[in-house]
């Protein structure tokens, strides 16, 4: 059997009985990424050098005792927006297409220190904005279940990564569910942390008051272990949250009996695919025949969701990209005549039109006049959202809705409506506005073959509820195919 078909916790479990090496797992990964990549796009970099050189250092590691961890030799692709210590890191924008940082984010250190072995760094949506992985300035990343649709976004490098089997497990970072839509329409599992559960030192910020780190795999089994290893307290992060409850693995049983689970009808209505519709709702069923108590409710606010969104995370993407000045690092334009022309045209010529969008919207609701009308209404909203959430889990323990209105569109169709692609995002965003945890994984396939995604959302530090229901769902819907199996 290849390498490939293994989850990252089978693979691990391999290497440590001897059956096989962390060497042999990077050498299959670079095969593999050298045979589809050209298809599917999925990387910005790939160093084999350094992969196979952190390789045979592990491997040592693990022969030597030093090194037990259920992720130690597993192959890793990281999002491009997460700083790696001498290894080019873009956010997928030309203004820094020459950075290679003196450090490595916190969550990557946590990775390595588990023995975890970086393959290169994923494509994804210019500084994580966007739903499609359309907007970066090297190319669009393809859907391995059909290349004529897209991946998701803004980490659907990584999630196409993991389903075309170019890597065994990915880190990406979910602002207004970036993690969570592109799993839904390549088919993996894909999980947001609670806010402050993974350290965002080292993530280049786009939203820093809802960024958050959080895997994307193949399966939940997997997902708990990456974000048993990611997650930790960190002095160098202000929001970062000292837990004591990180030991998710524990929370893997097969078992929903009295849980309660709540369907907000708001996520059941106008726009959402018919074919998406029943196949969510189908698993809600399969988890009540598990002994789930299962309950339609509204949760109301959800209209106000996406403006306030959209509002809150381009005020706060205006101000962190003001470090992007063709100074410090990064692009500088080449013909200029004094400073002020050259921060103009550096910044011009290095940002994409999707980041000059929403620079120029978060620029707007902060200006005087308009913050008191929109950026600080925005943030009394979102604070209503959160109301909203915390009454609902007073009632349950799990909210069940889609991760997406529909399977993933065809290449194209998004860009051509800035709108349309924002309102994609409806079932994702509120979970960030309110710092919640949630996970996504396959429970179906449209009519056309594309997976189709189930969202769990849990209440602030949960997420061992999560993952129980989850895994649960998981059992007994069976095994679900990765992309790359079905196209191989």
């Amino acid at each position: 059997m290849s390498l490939l078909n293994m989850t990252a916790v089978e693979l691990a479990a391999a290497i440590k009985e001897g059956k096989t090496t962390a060497v042999d797992a990077v050498r299959e990964s670079l095969e593999r990424i050298e045979e589809k990549e050209a298809l599917y796009h999925c990387y910005v970099t790939v160093d084999k050098e350094s992969a196979l050189a952190q390789a045979e250092r592990v491997q040592a590691k693990i022969e030597a005792g030093e090194l037990n961890s259920p992720l130690a030799g597993v192959p890793v692709a990281i999002k491009d927006n997460m700083c790696t210590e001498g290894m080019l890191t873009t956010c997928s924008s030309k203004i820094l297409g020459n950075f290679i940082p003196a450090y490595s984010a916190e969550a990557v250190l946590n990775l390595q220190k588990a023995g975890a072995v970086i393959l290169g760094k994923t494509n994804m949506d210019e500084f994580a904005m966007g739903s499609t992985t359309e907007t970066s300035a090297f190319g669009v990343t393809k859907n391995p279940w059909n290349p004529e649709h897209v991946p998701g976004g803004s980490s659907g490098g990584s999630a196409a990564a993991v389903a075309a089997g170019e890597c065994f497990y990915a880190l990406g970072s979910d602002t207004g569910g970036s993690i969570r839509q592109p799993a839904s329409f390549c088919g993996v599992v894909g999980m947001k942390p609670t806010y402050g559960t993974v350290s965002r030192y080292g993530l280049i910020a786009y939203g820093s008051s809802l960024d958050q780190i959080g895997p994307l795999a193949q399966d939940v089994t997997d997902c708990a272990a990456i974000l048993e290893a990611i997650a930790s307290h960190d002095e160098k992060d202000s929001t970062s949250i000292d837990r004591q409850d990180t030991d998710f693995t524990k929370a893997l049983t097969d078992d929903v009996k009295g849980m309660r689970i709540g369907i907000p009808n708001d996520y059941f209505g106008e726009g959402l695919d018919a074919e998406v519709k029943d196949a969510v709702l189908q698993s809600a069923k399969t988890l009540e025949e598990k002994g789930a108590i299962v309950e339609r409710f509204d949760l109301s606010l959800v209209d106000y969701a996406i403006p306030t969104y959209y509002t809150i995370a381009a005020a706060e993407a205006s101000s962190n990209l003001e470090r992007f000045d063709g100074i410090k690092y990064g692009y500088r334009t080449k013909d200029y005549a004094g400073l002020h022309n050259m921060y103009k045209k550096s910044r011009s010529e290095g940002f994409g039109e999707e980041v000059k969008r929403r620079i120029m919207l978060g620029s707007f609701v902060l200006s005087s006049g308009y913050y008191d009308a929109y950026y600080l209404k925005a943030l009394k909203v979102k604070a209503l959202i959160k109301k909203a959430f915390d009454e609902a889990f007073e009632r349950f323990d799990v909210i069940l809705g889609p991760a997406a209105p529909t399977t993933a569109p065809k290449l194209g169709a998004s860009l051509a409506d800035p709108i349309k692609m924002y309102l994609g995002d409806i079932y994702t965003i509120a979970v960030n506005l309110a710092g919640l945890p949630g996970i996504c994984l396959p429970c179906g396939k449209d009519k056309a073959g594309l997976p189709i995604g189930l969202q769990l959302i849990g209440d602030c530090f949960q997420e061992k509820k999560l993952i129980q229901t989850a895994y649960t769902y998981e059992k007994a819907r069976g095994a679900f195919p990765v992309a790359a199996k079905e196209v191989r």
